[in-house]
C-alpha cells in the first residue's frame, strides 16, 4: 500500500513555516481540525463542521457489543462488512444516519470525516467482495468502534475495503478523508485517491479539505517568515522603520476561507498556542481557536448542482464545532445557533446499552441575564 514520503517540517523559536502558494482550488466545505496538548498529558482534538447542506446532526453514542453491518458497493444497506463494536463511541452523526462524522471512543482514539470532493475516489469492490467492504461515510464509525490506537487503526484499515456506494442524499459516494488521533499523540490522515488507499503520518495534527494532505505539507514548506514576535526596528539612513502595532510578525497570514489558507492558519494557531496546564483548560483554548474559523454569514454561497457544500444552493455556515478530550474521554459540541456547550462523558455513560442512543444537538439555551 502506498505510504507517505518522509515529511519534514521545520520549527524555530519564533519562526513558523508557512505557505501561501495558490493553485486552482477544489470545491470543498470549510472544515478545519487540529490537536492541542496540555501539561498534564492531555490531548485535545478540535474541529469545525461547515456545510451548505443542513446535515441535521445529532449527538450519537454507540455502545459496545453492538453488531453492525455496513453498506455494500451497490448502496444496499446491511450488505457489506459485519463487525461487533469493541469500543463505545460518543460523537456527532449526519442526515439522521447511524454513523459517526466526528467523535472519540472510550480508549481515547478520536477523529473526524472532512469533505474531499473532486479528489476522493474509493476502491473498486466486486460484488463477490462486498462483505469485506463498507461505504465511505461508515469509515469513522468502523474505526472508532474497532480500534484503541492509531497504530491499530492503520493496520486494520488496510485489511478492509471502502467501496463506492452512493449515499441517497448526496446521490454519489460521499467524498471524505479521515483525520485520526490517539492519546499517545499519534496522528494520521486516511485518504482514498484514484481507488488507492493512502495513510499519512501527520506531525502537524492539522487537517482541512482539498487538495490532498501531502499537497498541504508541501504548501507549508513554500513560505517562511510569519512569526509570533514582531520584527525589530530598522534604520535606513536617518529614518527608523518600526512596526506600527503588535501582531506585525503575522503580516501576510492568509485570511480567506479556502482550504489551503485555513490549513496554514490552523497550523499557526495550534502551534503558537501556550500549553494549557490541564485538559479542561485546553478544551477552552480549543474552542477559542475554533472560533477563528467561523464563517461570516453570507460570505460563502454554494450553488445547486455543484459538489461544494453538498450540491445545494445555500449560505454555508459553521453548523457546529466539537472538541474531544482524549485523556478524559469526553466529547463536547457547540452549535451555530446556540450558546450552550453539550458534553458526553464516556466514563460516566452506560456503554453496554442495547442500541445506539441519539440525542438532540440543537439546544440554543439563552444568555444568562445579569442585569442589576
Amino acid at each position: 500500500m502506498p505510504q507517505s514520503p518522509g515529511l519534514r517540517i521545520g520549527f524555530r523559536n519564533t519562526v513558523l513555516v508557512i505557505a501561501a502558494a495558490l493553485l486552482p482550488l477544489q470545491n470543498a466545505a470549510a472544515c478545519t481540525s487540529f490537536v492541542l496538548a496540555s501539561a498534564d498529558g492531555g490531548k485535545i482534538y478540535g474541529r469545525t463542521m461547515e456545510f451548505g447542506l443542513d446535515l441535521a446532526s445529532e449527538i450519537i453514542v454507540v455502545p459496545r457489543k453492538l453488531v453492525i453491518t455496513g453498506t455494500g458497493p451497490d448502496g444496499t444497506a446491511a450488505s457489506g462488512l459485519a463487525w461487533t463494536t469493541k469500543y463505545a463511541v460518543a460523537g456527532a452523526n449526519g442526515l439522521g444516519l447511524p454513523i459517526v462524522v466526528d467523535g472519540v471512543n472510550e480508549a481515547g482514539l478520536a477523529g473526524g470525516l472532512l469533505y474531499l470532493p473532486n479528489v476522493a475516489v474509493y476502491q473498486d469492490v466486486a460484488p463477490g467482495d462486498a462483505r469485506s467492504s463498507i461505504a465511505s461515510y461508515e469509515l469513522l464509525l468502523y474505526t472508532l468502534t474497532s480500534f484503541a490506537t492509531v497504530a491499530e487503526a492503520r493496520a486494520g484499515i488496510e485489511k478492509i475495503k471502502v467501496n463506492r456506494a452512493p449515499q441517497a442524499v448526496f446521490k454519489m459516494a460521499v467524498p471524505v478523508h479521515m483525520t485520526l488521533h490517539d492519546a499517545s499523540g499519534a496522528n494520521i490522515v486516511v485518504e482514498y485517491v484514484d481507488g488507492v488507499l493512502h495513510i499519512y503520518d501527520n506531525p502537524t495534527s492539522i487537517m482541512t479539505n482539498a487538495p490532498t494532505f501531502d499537497w498541504h505539507i508541501t504548501n507549508l514548506n513554500n513560505y517562511l517568515g510569519l512569526s509570533v514576535t514582531d520584527p525589530a526596528p530598522r534604520k535606513i539612513g536617518g529614518i527608523e522603520l518600526a512596526p506600527p502595532s503588535t501582531g506585525t510578525g503575522m503580516l501576510g497570514i492568509p485570511g480567506d476561507m479556502s482550504s489551503p489558507s485555513r490549513f496554514v492558519r490552523a497550523f499557526v494557531y495550534a502551534h503558537a498556542a501556550p500549553e494549557a496546564k490541564t485538559s479542561d483548560q485546553a478544551v477552552l483554548t480549543a474552542f477559542h481557536l475554533l472560533n477563528n474559523f467561523d464563517i461570516a454569514p453570507g460570505t460563502i454561497r454554494t450553488e445547486a448542482g455543484s459538489k461544494a457544500g453538498g450540491g445545494v444552493a445555500a449560505i454555508e455556515t459553521t453548523q457546529w464545532m466539537s472538541v474531544s478530550d482524549l485523556k478524559q474521554k469526553k466529547f463536547y459540541i457547540r452549535t451555530y445557533d446556540g450558546y450552550d456547550t453539550q458534553v458526553v462523558d464516556l466514563k460516566a455513560a452506560k456503554l453496554d446499552a442495547p442500541g445506539i442512543v441519539l440525542l438532540p444537538l440543537h439546544n440554543p439555551g439563552a444568555p444568562k441575564n445579569v442585569t442589576p
